[in-house]
């Protein structure tokens, strides 16, 4: 029998009391975004388009290419061997933690010092630009209806949706920061900031490009539909781009907070999804060792191109 919408209204009271911290989280992290991009149209109205918004652009359709091109081989792939996908995730795990720490939270660091001309002042607007992200994603996390193919369906209303949709809404919300990350980085039009994040990201996305391709083949897709929708779930991408660039050229210190309001959402999303994911079947040391050879892989890109 079909639910009457009364009944729907009542679980989403329940599940939004016994969930209020995260939405009270999402509430703030929204509004904070929200008048970030005010800001930021307000400066375009002035006259004032930010210098990077086609470098963004393009990272982020980069990003979304090499999704695509890690999905490719599940056209001739079933599957590869759960040590060798945890390996490979484990990589994509020490990359997007890189980039992260060497790409934005230190660029970050530097911005706001100089701005500001404190480093308790500088780390304060990083600190509070990571936890922005960290709400915002574990807002997203908890009241977006999703799946994962281990740990299940999670999120109020996921009944309503089938699992290739909520399949599909998970990694929506995994490749947002990602695409965020690319357009801060731009912000300045800093190709020492924009080129090594592009460079990180694009290159995680092969591997899990391929995984969530090989995922839909395991739960019943052909070979082609599996690559169309696994090459298309980085179309995210270009469009988080376009937001982390509006939303950290507002004003002086925009850039400094959006540049940690990525690293921050970044974050969350390999120590909430990713690192658990890859630690669940028994390969906890491969993908560990994966995640260092990942880190140290993006660690020496960023000295060399930053």
């Amino acid at each position: 029998m079909e639910k009457s919408p009364t009944s729907s209204a009542v679980r989403w009271r329940a599940y939004l009391s016994n969930n209020w911290p995260a939405a009270l989280g999402l509430a703030v992290a929204l509004a904070v975004v929200i008048f970030l991009l005010v800001q930021s149209v307000l400066r375009i109205a002035g006259g004032e388009a930010p210098a990077g918004v086609v470098n963004a652009l393009l990272g982020g359709v980069a990003a979304a290419a090499a999704t695509a091109l890690g999905a490719l081989p599940a056209i001739l792939l079933r599957g590869i061997s759960q040590k060798l996908e945890d390996s490979l995730l484990g990589m994509a795990a020490g990359m997007m933690l890189a980039a992260s720490a060497f790409s934005l939270i230190l660029p970050g660091l530097d911005a706001a010092e100089t701005m500001l001309g404190s480093k308790v002042g500088s780390a304060g607007v990083v600190v509070t630009g990571m936890a922005l992200g960290v709400m915002l994603m574990l807002g997203l996390e908890r009241f977006t209806p999703h799946a994962h193919e281990v740990i299940g369906v999670s999120g109020p209303g996921s009944e309503r949706y089938g699992r290739v949709w909520l399949f599909v809404f998970a990694i929506v919300l995994h490749n947002l920061p990602e695409g965020m990350a690319i357009g801060v980085s731009f912000a300045r039009n800093d190709l020492s900031v924009g080129l090594p994040t592009t460079l990180a990201i694009s290159l995680q996305d092969l591997p899990e490009g391929l995984a969530v391709a090989l995922s839909l083949r395991s739960i019943g897709f052909g070979a082609w539909r599996s690559v169309l929708v696994g090459g298309a779930s980085g179309l995210v991408e270009p469009l988080g781009a376009l937001l982390g660039i509006g939303l950290s050229s507002g004003f002086a210190l925009a850039y400094p907070t959006g540049l940690g309001l990525a690293a921050g959402a970044m974050i969350f999303v390999v120590s909430h999804e990713v690192i658990p994911e890859t630690h669940r079947n028994g390969h906890q040391t491969m993908a560990t060792l994966g995640l260092m050879a990942g880190f140290a892989l993006m660690m020496v890109l960023d000295t060399v191109l930053g």
